[in-house]
């Protein structure tokens, strides 16, 4: 039995007519036996196959003639070109170049085999293919190094995508404020350290730093437009960045903000002096952060500076204002971390005493009797050793009964007592409940009127005729020595009224040489709550010039 490997001796045979020489010689075998030693040359065959196969074309196949195998390789080459192609940044997949390379070894190997017992035509051809194989496997080696080219340059642009990524979320944050930014500008930073710590060779690396003061001019814009309270926070959130981002990257810009950030914080703080926030927040972070600057030996002089502005400004047209100015530069100055800058609260301190009462004053010429009245009882009670104190309670006095009475407010009352005779005024209470009588005039005062004991309300017609006019009854009295001049009273009815009883004002005008007395009195509303008209008063010295009423 033969098989397709075997061979007869060459140059002999034997014809069915019997041996001999001459005959036809036949062409070599293709294949060699499956037994017996193989062919001549079989080590160069089989080096030359391999070599061929190892192209990953399948040539060493091809010369053999073995086709469907030669087409199994191709095919296992296109597979890799298929997956390989367009050169990707992170290259052939491992498991199809793993995979490859077993079939490029499985081909040579087996190549070699089938080579080993196959004869060549010619003596040439073995050699031609050995030279022809190692020529050919310039092929993928080339085809590695051009690959491997393509790749690097894939994930270079990947790369440079994604600084130009980083770069428009600066472009985009750079168009709003920073509050609402700072996540854009967050991203495109680890962006840009991202570049540097894991790419550090890449040409996306070495744009970096220019792309970092990119950033740094962005993200510091309002301070280079001068709006210096907006540039704070984004130039905190500069200072920080060493913390994150190796200085070495940064350079000359890990330190840059430094300043720049000083400045802000004092411009800032100082625009909001005796403001809104007072800037002392601002003030205080520069004191802390940056003791020894520039600015922050300039915070105690703007702070004096502003407190002689506003202790002039008491003077003028809006004293109130002023006030509440030098009240909040107190409070900035005494909250700063800086012992020269806190011994200024004791400047604005004696402007606000000053400031209180030009405010009040104001406020009475400027007929807002009630405003005057509280803040002239507050100056009163608060700064009791202040020269101004009986002023201060005289107007606020006035001030009352202006509100009641606005002819009352016409003139502040006179800071000093007037000179000459005097007349006296009895007032007695024929009411049921404690009376404050308060007068303003030449002079300024209260008097308080005890209860009447079995006193009673009259009715509105008879209030007039029989106040005061019981025999033999104790009314409570108080008695005033009083200038010529006009006076405005105002009587207010306390202790035992109900809140139905209204306090009643009057005015009258003292003359020299008499007496005068004045009874108050209630009388009873309508069942049906109407006002009754209020009986005049009549001025009549010695006997009865008031008759003064409230009614119920």
């Amino acid at each position: 039995m033969e098989s397709d490997d075997g061979y007869g001796a060459a140059g002999q045979g034997q014809g069915a007519g019997g041996s001999g020489f001459g005959g036809p010689v036949p062409p070599p075998p293709s294949h060699a036996p499956a037994v017996g030693p193989p062919p001549p040359g079989a080590p160069l065959r089989a080096t030359g196959a391999a070599l061929l196969n190892l192209t990953g074309l399948g040539l060493g196949y091809a010369l053999l003639g073995r086709w469907v195998r030669a087409a199994v390789c191709w095919a296992a080459t296109a597979v890799l070109l298929w997956a390989a192609l367009p050169a990707d940044p992170d290259g052939v997949p491992g498991g199809v170049l793993v995979g490859y390379l077993l079939v490029l070894v499985l081909a040579a190997a087996d190549g070699a085999r089938v080579a080993r017992r196959s004869a060549l035509g010619g003596a040439w051809r073995p050699v031609l293919a050995v030279g022809l194989g190692v020529v050919l496997l310039a092929v993928p080696t080339g085809g590695a190094v051009v690959y491997g080219s393509a790749r690097d340059e894939a994930r270079e642009q990947m790369l440079l995508d994604r600084l130009a990524a980083g770069d428009e979320r600066v472009a985009a944050a750079s168009r709003q404020p920073f509050g609402s930014a700072k996540d854009e500008y967050e991203r495109a930073l680890d962006a840009y350290r991202a570049l540097d710590e894991d790419h550090p060779g890449s040409r996306a690396a070495k744009l970096v730093p220019d792309r970092l003061k990119a950033y740094y001019d962005a993200v510091s814009a309002p301070y280079a437009e001068k709006r210096l309270c907006e540039a704070v926070a984004p130039l905190t959130h500069l200072r920080t960045l060493p913390d994150s981002v190796d200085e070495k990257l940064l350079g000359a810009l890990a330190a840059w903000p430094d300043e720049p950030l000083a400045v802000s914080l004092y411009g800032c703080g100082v625009s909001r002096l005796g403001g809104p926030g007072g800037g002392g927040t601002e003030l205080g972070e520069l004191l802390r952060t940056f003791p020894g600057s520039a600015s922050a030996r300039q915070v105690g002089p703007a702070i004096g500076k502003r407190i002689k502005e506003q202790v002039a400004a008491v003077k003028g047209a809006e004293p109130c204002a002023a006030t509440e100015v030098l009240r909040g530069l107190g409070a900035t100055a005494s909250g700063l971390p800086d012992e020269g800058v806190k011994a200024l609260r004791g400047d604005a301190e004696k402007g606000v005493v000053d400031g209180v009462y030009a405010c009040g004053v104001d406020q009475f010429k400027d007929e807002k009797f009630g405003d005057a009245r509280t803040t002239l009882t507050d100056f009163a009670r608060t700064y009791k050793s202040d020269g101004r104190v009986r002023q201060a309670r005289n107007i606020a006095i006035a001030a009352e009964i202006a509100a009641d009475r606005p002819a009352a407010g016409k003139r502040l009352p006179p800071s000093k007592r007037p000179g000459g005779s005097r007349m006296e005024l009895v007032i007695s209470n024929d009411a049921p409940n404690t009376v404050e009588v308060l007068y303003t005039g030449p002079v300024t005062g209260t008097v308080t009127l005890k209860a009447c004991a079995g006193c009673e309300r009259y009715s509105a017609s008879e209030g007039a005729r029989r106040a005061c006019g019981a025999s033999g009854r104790n009314y409570p009295k108080a008695r005033l020595r009083l200038p010529a001049g006009e006076y405005h009273f105002l009587y207010k009815h306390g202790t035992g009224a109900t809140a139905r009883v209204d306090s009643y004002s009057s005015g009258t005008k003292v003359q020299p040489g008499y007496s005068y007395t004045s009874c108050t009195y209630v009388i009873e509303r309508s069942p049906f709550d109407l006002d009754l008209p209020q009986i005049p008063d009549p001025v009549q010295p010695v006997l009865s010039p008031w008759g003064a009423g409230s009614s119920r």
